[in-house]
């Protein structure tokens, strides 16, 4: 099935999409018009980064070829957390210690972008703070807690360390040993806040069009993009469609790949349940490499989001498959429906670092991709950066610019087949923990 097809499929059954309410929607592109950017994907980091160039007095035109935030950007998680997929050490070991702490205050820059946004725009999108990571075993809470560690002492950033013997303060759990508390960290409802932010990038004066899939790029001077009903010009233009592209940058596409993930929202838990569950109502992720990442609702369910497929097959059974992966975490939520259960797909990059950057080719055309599961807070930097860098001040955008990034091996016809078997050799380290 082409992603695609999965991924409408995948859609159906999301509970973002049944407490969220749309509004009108937004005309496709119709006719020949111009404009100084356009902005090709709606999901956070195109609208973050069309509400940024707006603000800077650019007129800006955003092309979705579906409905706005209805990818990733609307489907994820919720969890907004402190720095990337990546290990700081990727980013040290090709930038140095210096522009790594810069790299690092930008994700923290991040979530305070987050938080200003929530309160210029008045989004009402369930923000929470707080942030738990767990770790299963006793050599991985060693290992987090020596991260811990050094997060604090070379970044300056402090984090509460969860000891074993004051974990079940923390988490109702039996499968967890100890733990790290990030207070600015946070999670909230993601579709939501990104079609707040849609909101407030049309009250600026940005036009949106839904169902203006683009079928061709051609670069210039002035960028010309065709969709099925109009055509763009653009001064600038901005390529954030993740693994959405289809084609539009060929030279993109290696360096990507579509990752397969899921969650499952259980039924209405009682508030005292709830409340034990997760005393601090933070979201939590594990340390796992194929990782549980969970939170609780404001409306007491549990959220829970695991398992992923690299082969993009969506796995079968996915509602009970997610239940029973969440009750290897709750086994007290034996008796809890899955009321929703749903997926979509994430940019990986082969390190997990974000890719940046400019086609070479074309450089008035830039792109944010690579997120690799960890953009819910960097998608609106990134739209920020890219809006920087578009106004003549690209110092920080460079700096992400500046990672090297590899294409997955093995070509179109291999690579898949190449990264199914190096996820089994990780999923079996997690196994043996």
């Amino acid at each position: 099935m082409p992603l695609l097809d999965t991924d409408q499929d995948l859609a159906r059954d999301s509970y973002y999409a049944a407490t969220a309410v749309r509004g009108p929607g937004h005309a496709p592109l119709s006719g020949s018009t111009s404009c100084d950017v356009a902005v090709v994907g709606g999901g956070l980091a195109g609208l973050s980064a069309a509400l940024e160039l707006r603000q800077r007095g650019f007129d800006v035109v955003l092309l979705e070829s579906q409905q706005l935030a209805w990818g990733g950007s609307g489907r994820n998680g919720g969890q907004a957390i402190h720095g990337l997929a990546c290990d700081q050490g990727t980013i040290e070991a090709q930038l140095g210690l210096d522009e790594a702490r810069r790299v690092w205050a930008m994700t923290i820059e991040a979530l305070d972008l987050i938080r200003e946004r929530i309160a210029r725009h008045g989004i009402a999108c369930d923000w929470r703070d707080g942030f738990l990571g767990l770790a299963t075993n006793a050599r991985k809470g060693a290992e987090l807690a020596a991260w811990a560690d050094r997060i604090e002492s070379v970044y300056g950033y402090p984090l509460t360390r969860v000891a074993p013997a004051d974990l079940r303060a923390w988490i109702d759990s039996p499968r967890f040993h100890s733990g790290i508390h990030d207070p600015r960290s946070g999670h909230l409802h993601p579709l939501k806040y990104s079609l707040g932010i849609a909101r407030a990038a049309a009250e600026a004066g940005v036009r949106l069009h839904e169902h203006s899939a683009v079928t061709s790029m051609t670069p210039g001077e002035t960028v010309l993009l065709r969709t099925a009903g109009g055509e763009l010009r653009a001064r600038q233009v901005l390529l954030a469609g993740n693994v959405y592209l289809s084609g539009l940058a060929p030279a993109l596409e290696p360096r990507i790949m579509p990752v397969g993930t899921y969650i499952a929202c259980s039924s209405v838990l009682d508030d005292a349940l709830a409340d034990r569950l997760i005393p601090s109502r933070s979201a939590v992720c594990d340390t796992n490499f194929v990782l549980d990442y969970f939170r609780t609702t404001d409306d007491n369910r549990m959220l829970y989001g695991g398992r992923v497929s690299y082969s993009t097959v969506t796995p079968a059974n996915l509602a009970e498959s997610m239940r029973q992966r969440m009750l290897l975490s709750f086994p007290q939520l034996a008796s809890a429906q899955v009321d929703y259960a749903w997926g979509g797909f994430v940019d990986i990059s082969m390190n997990r670092a974000p890719d940046f950057g400019r086609l070479p080719a074309a450089p008035n055309v830039y792109y944010l991709q690579g997120f690799s599961g960890h953009g819910l807070a960097l998608t609106g930097m990134a739209g920020r950066l890219v809006a920087e860098a578009m106004a003549g001040d690209a110092s920080r955008f460079d700096v992400f610019a500046r990672l090297r990034h590899r294409p997955f091996p093995g070509g179109r016809m291999l690579r898949t087949p190449a990264l199914v078997l190096g996820m089994a050799w990780y999923r079996l380290r997690d196994i043996l923990g």
